[in-house]
């Protein structure tokens, strides 16, 4: 990379200031990118966006020339929770609130293509977002929400044919035509293949079911995004700024191919496409990365020849980090959600979603959410900054880290087209290994000391607080959804639902027609969405994958640690006592498949000494103690983050006692300090929270293992 010399005076003035060469001051941020505490207008030749203005390529000061001075960024939270009817309350409540769009969280059980009655749905309804069997439920949520006048955004891929079938149903028979419904689905599959894992079928499948929605909202919903390119949950699995930035446009760019390869003009399609971005702590990096993706985007997209403007336009989504968001001291987070917020805004986003503080606990309950939410509303209507267009635009840092950021995430495009593409980077692991070793990088510091964070590692309270934690009655949000399914297929024309599930099956096997259109046809007929889901299985099974272990990830951050080496000389003595080493087996159950927490324990662990295994996702509590005995594990370390470990726990719990095994079982994740006691009492060891030291951690779990010879 170039190096940018400050001028002599500015030299002599740090010498004078700090007593130190200004090159003993400049700090290499986790991206790899210089940044020196002084930059002069020396630092922007060569800087080739400097001239642009807002509204014109390549955008970097944004794709609307007035931006917030005509209309600020839409306040878009992300939420849903229970049944339709309590999550149609909420929304209806933010909305007369201020709120001005809607972006819909859906429950475990519904991304991953399952009614609210099958077995392996249990313990996930209704828990991490709303449970939504058919177009009956879709009608409820938004019940007495005009859909010609509100922007809806769902989060939504694996499932995303029967959801957003519902979708349409739901505004047909609000009597609103197809092409006045406005949103977004994510629909954003390689992401899940990389970091997420709610995938239902197998890569080439899936980017079909992309193309093909894409193809229908071109030709029928001209006001809908028909795909938002997730990086933000790259960030929270552990992608450093770069890493985000460069592989979701790498992704933009496959889907685009593919959407080419069905024979769509791009720029009938290229203006809906729409990007959704994580903003983290490190403030002037995040404005970058934003002002970096609308040139980057503009750059990239020339390739495809579009006569468009709006074709070479990136427009985006951002939400604050759920991983800066800590247990510990959880008010801190109030102060945290307000600096991304800024970050986000003065990076030029279109629509925002603040998190609330209490998310590393439990959802967030409707006083924290009120928090969140007026957060948005007091940057935009009392800070004034929505009175000038890229307030930042022109400072020497924020224009350099800008081109720098450029400059490095096409590297790694470049590097991931060398490779075939996003999809062929993905099949052999490059970008889950690059995020895995900046998510271990960054632990490390933290542990080390080298990162602070306020009330974690540093500035610890003697007590943390507790705070009031939202709790769903999963059974009861059961019952009224099994209720509901009985009675919609009691109401059914059968034969008519299965010769439309009959028809998106042949579909998906020829590949003649639009799967899409064939969903809707099947939702009209009140086929549910696990039915359309399995109509779709039928043709291309259930795609599975099994993790695998990353060596050497965590003890080459950790180095020299004094801390690692202890744990490891620990370790060490206990397989020198028992002629082997200690055995941990990582555990996913339900259909959480949030894993960076469980890869971050398991390679740890290993990378210590640990003899350990990684669970394929989404194993019942039933399958779990089968596999613990046959590996024979002293420790079952249990992975949650939503909301369903008062059944999953205590059911896997009583499964190993019926086998008669006695291994230890711990659990880490986000557990509301609450349920500590009950799972406690249900025969857990110990629980451990976010921002867990995981030395500290694997040190404790070392000292709960029976040893024969110890």
């Amino acid at each position: 990379m170039a190096t940018h010399n400050p001028p002599e005076w500015a030299r002599n003035a740090e010498r004078e200031l700090r007593g130190k060469p200004v090159a003993d001051l400049t700090w290499s941020s986790p991206e790899g990118i210089a940044v020196r505490p002084v930059y002069t207008a020396a630092d922007l030749e060569g800087v080739a966006h400097l001239d642009s203005l807002p509204g014109l390529p390549p955008y970097a000061r944004g794709p609307r020339a007035t931006m917030y001075t005509n209309r600020p960024w839409t306040v878009r939270q992300y939420s849903g929770f229970s049944t339709a009817e309590e999550s149609n309350a909420f929304y209806r409540a933010n909305l007369a609130a201020g709120q001005k769009g809607l972006s819909i969280a859906f429950d475990l059980a519904t991304h991953r293509g399952y009614d609210s009655d099958h077995p392996r749905a249990r313990d996930d309804v209704g828990m991490a977002g709303v449970a939504v069997d058919s177009v009956e439920d879709m009608k409820i949520l938004f019940d007495g929400i005009p859909l010609d006048q509100m922007s809806v955004s769902m989060t939504m891929n694996g499932a995303v044919l029967p959801v957003m079938a519902n979708y349409i149903v739901a505004g047909d028979e609000q009597g609103v035509p197809r092409a006045g419904l406005a949103g977004t689905i994510q629909n954003d599959i390689l992401k899940e293949f990389m970091v997420r894992n709610t995938y239902i079928y197998p890569p080439a499948e899936s980017m079909r079911i992309v193309a093909d929605v894409i193809g229908f909202c071109a030709g029928n919903m001209p006001r809908f995004n028909s795909i938002s390119i997730s990086g933000y949950h790259m960030q929270e699995a552990g992608a450093d700024a770069v890493e985000e930035l460069a592989f979701t446009l790498a992704d933009g760019l496959e889907y685009v191919r593919a959407a080419l390869k069905t024979g769509q003009d791009v720029d009938a399609f290229a203006p809906r496409l729409s990007f959704f971005f994580c903003i983290g702590m490190n403030f002037f990096m995040e404005v970058a990365k934003l002002r970096a993706a609308r040139i980057l985007w503009a750059e990239l997209m020339e390739q495809f020849d579009p006569q468009k403007p709006a074709s070479r336009m990136l427009r985006m989504h951002c939400q604050t980090s759920g991983v800066s968001l800590q247990a510990q001291d959880p008010y801190n987070n109030v102060v945290r959600t307000t600096i991304e917020a800024l970050a986000g805004v003065l990076g030029g986003t279109q629509s925002l979603h603040t998190n609330s503080f209490d998310e590393a606990i439990a959802l967030p309950t409707p006083f924290s959410a009120r928090i969140a939410r007026n957060t948005q509303t007091i940057l935009a209507e009392e800070s004034q900054i929505t009175r000038t267009v890229d307030p930042l635009g022109g400072s020497y840092f924020v224009e350099r880290l800008t081109a720098d950021m450029v400059d490095a995430a096409r590297r790694l495009i470049e590097e991931v087209e060398q490779l075939g593409g996003m999809t062929a980077a993905i099949a052999q692991g490059m970008p889950m290994r690059r995020i895995e070793q900046s998510s271990a990088k960054r632990q490390a510091r933290v542990e080390r000391g080298e990162d602070t964070v306020v009330g974690v590692n540093k500035y610890r309270p003697e007590e943390d607080g507790q705070v009031e934690a939202l709790e769903i009655d999963n059974s009861k949000v059961r019952e009224a959804q099994i209720e509901r399914l009985a009675d919609v297929r009691a109401r059914r024309d059968q034969h008519g639902v299965d010769r439309a599930l009959e028809g998106l099956t042949n579909v998906a096997r020829t590949g003649e027609g639009n799967l899409l259109a064939a969903s809707i046809e099947a939702a009209t007929r009140r086929a549910t969405v696990g039915e359309i889901s399995d109509a779709l299985e039928t043709a291309w099974g259930r795609h599975g994958t099994r993790p695998a272990l990353v060596p050497g990830v965590y003890s080459s951050a950790y180095g020299d640690h004094e801390g690692f080496r202890v744990v490891r000389d620990e370790i060490g003595e206990f397989r020198e006592l028992e002629g082997r080493p200690p055995s941990v087996f990582v555990v996913k159950m339900g259909q959480d498949g949030h894993d960076r927490g469980a890869k971050a324990i398991s390679n740890a662990f290993n990378d210590l000494g640990f003899d350990v295994e990684m669970s394929p996702l989404f194993l019942t509590p039933a399958e779990a103690a089968e596999r613990t005995g046959e590996l024979g594990a002293d420790v079952v370390g249990i992975s949650t983050l939503a909301g369903a470990h008062k059944t999953l726990v205590p059911e896997l719990v009583e499964a190993l006692q019926a086998r008669g095994n006695d291994a230890v079982v711990v659990c880490g994740g986000v557990i509301p300090e609450r349920d500590h006691q009950f799972l406690l009492d249900s025969g857990v060891r110990a629980i451990f929270g976010p921002g867990t030291d995981i030395l500290a951690a694997a040190s404790a779990i070392m000292k709960m293992i029976p040893g024969r010879n110890r």
